[in-house]
């Protein structure tokens, strides 16, 4: 698939519908889309490559895009290999070109391409540096940790377009024509969620320049109401609370964990909670999970005690949200336990290691199975989350 996105700017991207697993953890059911944009004027710039799991498709939207030229540069924002995969087989098709990178970049080049000769092929470019290509001008603006330490992004000061790697990407195929936040809001704490001080800065970098077009390494071209997506991000990279709930997360061995957990639901609906969202953590997407956490302001997590410890599910998911830096939020616990309840005590304990976390007390503990004298302790902590 080829479109012009401007008059000079071609999109030579491809689809991945058949992959199961982004990134080896991430459940995909629509695929992914792997992003690459070429610039045509005097001078020819390819702006990234593509995964070699579609390779032979990109080669052929590339070879299309070129009308005969050649090209003079490969723009490389991102290193990770669903976008720099191709590198080596571009530099060996085409001896005169020349990688465009930030420095941490073309250090990088050698971990991945053992046997390809960057000598005296590449160019290394600094915060604010330009590259003229004709009648476009390309500035390149560091972004470390969005999400890795060599990320840059580009902005063509004549289309007035941000190239912005992984930034304001999203999962899912550009054939599947679906609602951008859901997945894109999926796809930014999961991969770049810790780094919200770093998107920050980069929001910070943007609001300087007068964009009218963003072009991410995943998902579709953003054209119209970029504040919606830019403030978005905002929102989401000072971990601000985007939607007034409560999202309950429960680990249940044989269902009696499960249905202390429907009944806070039940609980916090009757007493008006604007929002309430249930999730199975030993079946339901864990991805999906931790974008819930983030996105609503309170969050009930439910346990069975395991071994000493607390159900793995649950030791799952919160070792997730400590890695993406969860944050800014009140907790409230339900444990389970038939004879040495402790879950209770392993999930505070990791939760404490998070950043400006409230535990929400009651600490609600039954035994086995939830029974009528559970009750009020399960609606008072209720009560406590919605005060």
């Amino acid at each position: 698939m080829t479109f012009d996105v401007t008059e000079k700017i071609r999109y030579i991207g491809v689809d991945d519908t058949d992959i199961d697993l982004f990134e080896s953890q991430y459940v995909v059911p629509n695929g992914i889309s792997y992003n690459s944009y070429l610039i045509m004027d005097e001078k020819v710039a390819i702006m990234d490559t593509v995964d070699l799991r579609k390779s032979e498709d990109w080669w052929a939207n590339l070879t299309t895009a070129l009308e005969g030229r050649t090209p003079d540069y490969l723009v490389v924002q991102h290193m990770e290999p669903d976008h720099a995969g191709n590198i080596a087989s571009v530099l060996e098709k085409f001896p005169t070109l020349k990688v465009v990178a930030s420095v941490r970049a073309i250090q990088m080049l050698p971990q991945f391409f053992e046997n390809t000769d960057f000598e005296g092929r590449t160019i290394a470019v600094k915060e604010g540096e330009t590259l003229s290509l004709g009648n476009h001008t390309l500035q390149f603006f560091m972004a470390p940790m969005v999400h890795w330490p060599e990320v840059m992004v580009t902005y063509d000061q004549a289309d007035k377009v941000v190239f912005s790697a992984d930034g304001f990407g999203k999962f899912g195929a550009l054939a599947h024509d679906e609602d951008w936040a859901c997945e894109a809001r999926r796809y930014y704490f999961n991969i770049c969620g810790k780094y919200g001080a770093q998107v920050q800065a980069l929001l910070k970098k943007l609001a300087t320049l007068d964009v009218s077009c963003i072009c991410p390494l995943h998902g579709p071209i953003l054209k119209e109401n970029l504040g919606y997506y830019i403030g978005l991000y905002d929102t989401w990279s000072r971990y601000d609370v985007e939607t007034e709930g409560v999202f309950i997360a429960y680990a249940s061995i044989h269902g009696g964990t499960a249905e202390a957990a429907h009944k806070m639901a039940e609980l916090l609906r009757e007493k008006g909670a604007p929002k309430v969202s249930v999730a199975d953590l030993s079946r339901d997407d864990m991805a999906e999970a931790v974008e819930d956490a983030f996105r609503m302001g309170k969050l009930i997590v439910a346990a069975a005690s395991y071994d000493t410890d607390v159900f793995p599910p649950m030791h799952d998911f919160l070792h997730h949200l400590k890695l993406k830096a969860y944050q800014k939020r009140r907790v409230g616990i339900i444990e389970n336990g038939s004879w040495a309840p402790c879950a209770a005590k392993v999930m505070t304990s990791m939760l404490e290691q998070m950043k400006e976390i409230e535990i929400v007390q009651p600490v609600v503990t039954i035994r086995s199975r939830m029974k009528q004298t559970d009750i009020p302790a399960i609606e008072a902590l209720a009560d406590a989350m919605l005060a």
